[in-house]
């Protein structure tokens, strides 16, 4: 069993250490053709990555509250009343 598992994990080791070293990858945003509310998002994303997930979780949080009132309210135009269901549990 053991010398099962170190014939099929030697190649793999070796494989995994050939090949020339790699820098560092670098992740930014193409921002040649944005503008507006897009462009200040990729500037955000580009220079300020803390600051860019607070705006986006901010973001996320808003539009999730937006959309549920939308739907209450469209559910209270249709004649359904949520809010004095009961949950059984």
């Amino acid at each position: 069993m053991v010398w099962g598992v170190l014939m099929f994990l030697a190649p793999m080791a070796a494989w995994a250490s050939g090949g020339e070293k790699q820098g560092n990858l670098v992740h930014v945003a193409d921002t040649r053709n944005l503008s507006g509310f897009n462009l200040y998002i990729a500037n955000l994303y580009n220079t300020d990555r803390l600051l860019f997930t607070i705006v986006a979780v901010l973001l996320t949080a808003l539009m999730g509250l937006a959309l549920g009132l939308l739907m209450d309210w469209i559910v209270g135009l249709i004649g359904l009343d949520l809010s004095t269901r009961e949950g059984k549990e």
